[in-house]
C-alpha cells in the first residue's frame, strides 16, 4: 500500500469523525436550548470553580481609605457669577445686573443658593432676589430644586417685600441647553413661573457667544410689584466673553427686556419704558 493510499485513508477517517462529533455538539446545543426555553433562564448550571465573583470584586472590600472616599459621596462647591455686569440703558437709567450662583453637596444632595438683582445708578432703586433651595439629582443631567425665594425692591422711600415657595429644575437638555424653569408661589397665595436658558457657542476655545432668553409669567395681577396676569416680560442677551482663564472671563454684549400686556401697563403709569435696550460691559468669574 502506497504512502499516498495511507494518507487517503487517514484523511477519510478525520472526516468521518468530525462529521460525527459534529452532529453530536448540535444536539447537545439543541437540547440545551430546549431546557433553556422551558425553565424560562438564559442561564443553566453552575459557575466553574475558577469563575469570578458576579460583581467582579473577587472577595475585595472597599476599605474607605481616606482620600478615597466614593467619588459620588464626596462634597465639593462652586460659586459662579454668570452675569457681573454694567448696563448702559436707553432709558437713560444706567444699571448694574448681577446673576450669582453657589452650592455645595454631593453628587445627589445639595445646597443650592441663587442671588440676583439690579440697581440703578442715579437713583439707587433696586431689586433683588435671594432663592436657597435643596437640589436633588434626579437624573444624571437634571436635579429638582425646592426651597424660598426672598425679593426685595429698595429705594425712593420704598421697602416692598415677598416670600415665595420655590418648585423647579436645572439641568442641561440635549444640544447642550442649560435650562432652569421653576415655579413660584407667593405668601399671598400668588403664582407666578419662569424659565431661563442659555447656550455656549464656542468660536474657539477661549472665545465664547452666550445667547440667553428668560420668560416672566404670572397667573394673576399683582398691582402693588407692577405684576399682570399673563407673560410679564421677555429678556433676551447676547453676550461674547473671552476666558483669559477658565475662571476669568470679560464680556461684551447686548439685552432688551420688553414688558408685554398689563405689566407693561404698570410701567407706563410709573413713568417707566416698558422697553429696555442695554449695552453691556462685564466680568464672569466662579472658583
Amino acid at each position: 500500500m502506497s504512502i499516498f493510499r495511507v494518507f487517503l485513508i487517514l484523511v477519510s477517517a478525520w472526516l468521518v469523525l468530525s462529521v460525527a462529533q459534529a452532529k453530536e455538539m448540535q444536539m447537545d446545543v439543541v437540547m440545551d436550548a430546549g431546557s433553556v426555553m422551558q425553565n424560562g433562564s438564559m442561564q443553566g448550571g453552575d459557575a466553574p470553580a475558577d469563575a469570578r465573583s458576579s460583581d467582579y470584586s473577587d472577595d475585595y472590600e472597599y476599605r474607605h481609605m481616606a482620600g478615597w472616599e466614593d467619588t459620588d459621596e464626596i462634597v465639593f462647591g462652586k460659586l459662579i457669577a454668570d452675569q457681573m455686569e454694567y448696563r448702559s440703558n436707553n432709558s437713560g437709567n444706567n444699571s448694574l445686573r448681577w446673576d450669582i450662583q453657589g452650592w455645595r453637596g454631593t453628587d445627589y444632595h445639595k445646597l443650592w443658593m441663587k442671588f440676583e438683582g439690579d440697581q440703578e445708578q442715579s437713583t439707587k432703586v433696586g431689586v433683588l432676589e435671594l432663592q436657597t433651595l435643596y437640589s436633588h439629582a434626579v437624573s444624571p443631567f437634571w436635579d429638582i430644586q425646592t426651597g424660598i425665594r426672598f425679593d426685595q425692591s429698595y429705594g425712593a422711600g420704598a421697602s416692598d417685600q415677598r416670600i415665595f415657595a420655590v418648585v423647579g429644575f436645572q439641568g442641561l437638555a440635549p444640544y447642550w441647553f442649560d435650562l432652569e424653569p421653576a415655579l413660584f408661589i407667593s405668601d399671598k397665595g400668588d403664582v407666578s413661573a419662569r424659565i431661563t436658558g442659555t447656550y455656549d457657542l464656542l468660536f474657539t476655545q477661549r472665545l465664547i457667544l452666550q445667547p440667553r432668553l428668560e420668560i416672566n409669567l404670572a397667573f394673576s395681577d399683582v398691582p402693588e410689584f407692577g405684576v399682570g396676569k399673563g407673560i410679564n416680560d421677555i429678556q433676551l442677551g447676547m453676550r461674547l466673553r473671552y476666558e483669559m482663564t477658565r475662571e476669568f472671563a470679560p464680556y461684551i454684549g447686548v439685552a432688551q427686556q420688553k414688558a408685554l400686556g398689563t405689566t407693561a401697563n404698570f410701567l407706563r403709569s410709573a413713568g417707566e419704558t416698558a422697553n429696555n435696550v442695554s449695552l453691556i460691559a462685564g466680568l464672569r468669574w466662579w472658583f
